[in-house]
């Protein structure tokens, strides 16, 4: 027993350190915190169905995406030729949450950010709807005297009704613990949460950035706890808002995907979908950790934001220089983008953008798409090279250290945007034009996106995802309510710093090569004009159509539930809503 005291004791000397800023585990202790991380919790494993890590799920990138679930109703769909496994979603199953969480009295909820106030109420009104509150409560994790502590008592949770406490405290009693603080957070608090949980419990992510941050510092989850994951593939406030439109129509929300990467107990794949069905995800598909942060991480500094971010701002530069004044050049820019181009991608694909168009759209709809494509890839494969390889998590992590020194800017302050703000005031939505150009180059950013998670072995509903339908049905609707910022400040830290990180390279490489190569009259590729009209994403986005939530999402103008300098500017009048 004293060489395992000594091994639990560096962990948690380890945890206290981090709780006390003095950081993280360096390289060199790296394979005592791996041992210590497998020793967590042997005292109490006596009578409890113990995994080795060798028969742990889930582990890597392209793994089949199909399930099996002795609770709810999973069916299997042809995603271009692949057999994937989905559950769908709606109010008629909230039936199953019984079942689902058998054996859970608490869901602790540690975080108000982006996803923790969508989640938490989310969840909350599923288990009221499923007559569970007597059985189940939601109970939200915080420091006290933090603006977050004030704006999750005005949604209803308070200590009084035992639905708020300390972070550690919720930690310690969660039988479903949903780490929801930022990604730079975790990073550093990860040892002492794993410490604190309960032998049995279920630690569940909304993103696999955590593995990816434990993979760098050479450790694993502890063994006697379930790991699972559900992400949401939108934003936090997306996710509230689709779940409050839909309670009239059996539910909508924001797909989700899940995983389960250590099952400990045995059942952790139905808790799981259990959690992914309480948010109200219309359909979910099965990931891995390790998918779910190369994809998400890969994907919002690509397309979903950091790409449309660059695009825009490139191509309302390049329109006022052909002449456009300012407010065409913004609204043949982003609106054309979040406007027609987003509803048609939404509803019927990339390719229905292009058949949209008349003979002479097309042919410019083709050049730019031609020009565009190359340098959006080269982006794209570097994005995807530097997250897989751990730079791109070490980089989060470096800048959120730095943020009491230099804090996170603003995006949305320059004339264009103060220009948008004119635009979105006077707007007619059926005079925005598609505008043939923009979509080529939008659609070759998305079409880059894309082949490059299909080329490094990713599921398409996955890639579906992760590169199409959260960046139409998701962000795009709130840029087009409030312009960029509105979007990307919305999202998490890793998210915000990954599109002011990436966004210029996008802007610069379409500048100074794909504008470039128009301008000096390059003209359709048919070899890239044939790949993108016989293209396999049409047909998997076609079935992925045919489960699209049944209500399109409607932004206002004071959206969005989330305190701390993440989000001050845009924290709701009303915090529930």
């Amino acid at each position: 027993m004293g060489g395992r005291k000594g091994v639990l004791g560096q962990v948690r000397s380890k945890a206290a350190k981090v709780a006390a800023g003095v950081g993280r585990t360096p390289k060199c202790d790296a394979r005592k915190a791996k041992v210590a991380s497998r020793t967590w919790g042997v005292q109490e494993q006596r009578g409890r169905r113990h995994l080795s890590l060798s028969t742990l799920v889930s582990r890597g990138v392209g793994e089949s995406g199909e399930f099996t679930s002795t609770i709810f109703d999973v069916e299997d769909v042809s995603l271009a030729g692949s057999k994937e496994s989905i559950l769908r979603g709606g109010r008629d199953k909230f039936g199953l949450l019984a079942k689902a969480f058998e054996g859970i009295k608490t869901i602790g909820v540690c975080g108000w950010g982006s996803q923790g106030p969508a989640q938490a109420q989310n969840i909350r009104d599923s288990i009221e709807a499923a007559g569970l509150s007597g059985d189940v409560k939601v109970k939200i994790g915080l420091r006290k005297g933090r603006p977050s502590w004030e704006e999750a008592t005005a949604c209803g949770f308070t200590e009084e009704s035992g639905t708020l406490g300390e972070t550690f405290d919720v930690v310690a009693e969660s039988d479903l613990l949903l780490l929801l603080i930022s990604d730079g957070a975790q990073a550093s608090l990860y040892p002492r949460v794993l410490a604190a949980m309960k032998p049995g419990a279920t630690l569940g992510l909304s993103h696999g950035f955590l593995l990816g941050v434990m993979k760098n510092d050479g450790v694993d989850f502890r063994d006697d706890i379930n790991v699972v994951l559900v992400a949401p593939k939108g934003m936090g406030p997306s996710v509230r808002r689709l779940y409050e439109q839909g309670k009239s129509v059996n539910g909508s929300g924001i797909n989700a995907s899940f995983a389960v990467h250590q099952d400990y107990t045995g059942n952790a794949t139905e808790i799981a979908l259990g959690w992914s069905i309480a948010l109200g995800s219309p359909f979910t598909f099965r990931t891995t950790l390790e998918s779910e942060y190369k994809s998400d991480i890969y994907g919002e500094r690509c397309c979903i934001l950091g790409g449309v971010h660059g695009i825009v701002e490139s191509l309302f530069r390049r329109y006022e220089a052909q002449g456009m004044s300012p407010e065409d050049a913004f609204i043949n820019s982003v609106e054309s983008i979040t406007g027609p181009i987003n509803s048609i991608i939404s509803k019927r694909g990339m390719k229905a953008v292009y058949e949209e168009l008349d003979g002479e759209g097309k042919e410019i709809f083709m050049k730019a798409y031609s020009a565009s494509f190359g340098p959006s890839m080269d982006i794209c494969y570097e994005i995807y090279e530097d997250v897989a390889c751990g730079n791109e998590i070490k980089s989060v992590v470096n800048a959120t250290n730095r943020f009491d020194r230099f804090p996170m800017g603003t995006i949305d302050q320059t004339r264009m945007w103060k220009v948008g703000e004119e635009v979105r005031a006077k707007r007619v939505e059926e005079d925005i034009p598609l505008n043939p150009f923009t979509a080529g180059v939008y659609v070759a950013n998305m079409m880059a996106t894309l082949t490059t998670l299909r080329e490094k072995g990713h599921n398409w509903s996955e890639i579906c995802n992760e590169s199409i339908i959260e960046a139409v049905d998701s962000l795009n609707p709130y840029m087009h309510a409030r312009g960029v910022a509105f979007m990307v400040d919305n999202c998490s830290f890793t998210a915000r710093l990954g599109t002011r990180k990436w966004g210029p390279r996008f802007d610069y490489n379409l500048v100074q090569q794909a504008y470039v190569a128009i301008d000096n009259g390059a003209g359709v590729n048919d070899e890239l004009k044939q790949e993108f009209l016989n293209h396999d994403v049409h047909s998997a986005l076609a079935v992925c159509a045919e489960l699209r939530p049944s209500v399109d999402i409607s932004v206002s103008t004071d959206e969005a539930v989330g305190a701390g300098k993440a989000r001050t500017q845009y924290k709701s009048s009303k915090a529930n809503a």
